[in-house]
C-alpha cells in the first residue's frame, strides 16, 4: 500500500469564490483600482498574498494581481493593476455590479518582527499595493509599537493624487514631500520618488531615497529596522545590495508570469539559496515573498 502524502499548507487555504465587483475606479497611466466582494479571500489574505483573476470568461488564462487592502469586516479587497495586455484590457471594461471568478488568496506573505518595528517599506511600479497593505496592518497589530515608512517609486502617475505629507520624517530629503494621502490619513508616513520631476518627490530611484534613509538614521535606529520590498527584479536586485550594505534583514515579493498559481505547473519557479545549495522554488505558493539574499545573493 503506498502512503499518502502529506497535504501541501497551501491545501485548503485557496478559496474560489464569484467576487462582485463593488467599485473599478480608473487613474492616470491606465492604472486601475478595482474592490471586490470577495469575503472567504479578505477573510485569509495577509500582506504579500495575491488572488488569481478571471479577467473575462472569453480568456482561459488567468492575471496574477497583489491584493492592496482587505477588509475581513465588511468582505472585501481592493487590487491594482495596470492595463499592459489583452487580459487587464479586458478586466478595465468590467463594470461595478459584474462578478469576477477569483482564486485567492494566494502565497506566502511577508512575515513582521516586534524585535524590528521600524519597517522600511519599499514599492516600485504595481509593487504599491503590497506595501499599502503592510502598512494597513501594522495599524491593528499590537505586538509592538510598530514605526512604519512607506516609499514608493514610479515613473508614470502616481494612481492616487499626490499631496504634501502632514506627517514629518527627519531622515528623508527636504524635497520629498509629496505622500500617498490615505497612508497619511492613517499616520503612516510616506514619501514618493521618480526621475520624471513630479512635484514633491523625491529626484531619482526609490532605492536611492531608500539609501539616504537609512543614511540618515542613528545606530540605534537602524538596528530597529527590517526592509520590505515589491516592484519589478532590478528595484528588488538594488534593495537586496542595500540591504547588504547596512547589514538589515530584508524581504521582497518577487513579480513573475504565472500559469496556474497553485503550483501545479512549476512556471513561475525561481532558484534560490538554501544553506550550502541552491534549489528551485515556486514563487505563487513558495513566495512570492522570499529572504531577500536567498534570490539575489552576490557572486561568489
Amino acid at each position: 500500500m503506498i502512503a499518502a502524502a502529506a497535504p501541501r499548507a497551501h491545501r485548503g487555504t485557496i478559496h474560489v469564490e464569484e467576487g462582485l465587483i463593488l467599485q473599478h475606479t480608473a487613474c492616470e497611466a491606465r492604472q486601475h483600482i478595482l474592490r471586490i466582494a470577495a469575503p472567504r479571500t479578505a477573510r485569509h489574505a495577509t500582506p504579500g498574498s495575491f488572488v488569481h483573476l478571471r479577467c473575462d470568461a472569453a480568456l482561459p488564462m488567468r492575471r496574477p494581481l497583489s491584493i492592496m487592502r482587505a477588509s475581513a469586516e465588511a468582505g472585501w479587497i481592493e487590487v491594482l493593476y495596470k492595463v499592459v495586455g489583452v487580459g487587464t484590457a479586458a478586466l478595465s471594461r468590467r463594470r461595478a455590479g459584474e462578478t469576477l471568478n477569483l482564486l485567492g488568496p494566494i502565497g506566502q506573505g511577508f512575515a513582521v518582527h516586534p524585535a524590528r518595528p521600524r519597517l522600511i517599506a519599499i514599492g516600485g511600479g504595481v509593487g504599491i499595493p503590497p506595501m499599502v497593505f503592510l502598512a494597513e496592518r501594522t495599524l491593528s497589530d499590537t505586538r509592538a509599537a510598530w514605526k512604519p515608512l512607506v516609499l514608493m517609486g514610479s515613473e508614470i502617475p502616481f494612481p492616487f493624487r499626490t499631496r504634501p505629507s502632514h506627517i514629518l520624517v527627519p531622515a528623508a530629503p527636504h524635497e520629498a514631500i509629496a505622500c500617498m494621502p490615505l497612508l497619511d490619513e492613517w499616520g503612516v508616513p510616506s514619501r514618493l520618488a521618480s526621475n520624471a520631476g513630479y512635484a514633491g518627490c523625491y529626484h531619482g530611484h526609490v532605492t536611492a531615497l531608500a539609501a539616504h534613509v537609512l543614511a540618515a538614521l542613528s545606530a540605534d535606529e537602524r538596528a530597529e529596522v527590517e526592509i520590505y520590498a515589491c516592484g519589478p527584479t532590478p528595484m528588488l536586485a538594488a534593495t537586496a545590495a542595500l540591504a547588504r550594505e547596512f547589514a538589515l534583514p530584508c524581504q521582497v515579493s518577487l513579480e513573475e508570469y504565472m500559469a496556474c498559481a497553485v503550483g501545479g505547473c512549476a512556471g513561475c519557479a525561481v532558484e534560490v539559496r538554501l544553506g550550502q545549495g541552491r534549489a528551485m522554488k515556486r514563487v505563487c505558493i513558495d513566495g512570492p515573498v522570499f529572504e531577500a539574499q536567498s534570490v539575489f545573493s552576490p557572486a561568489p
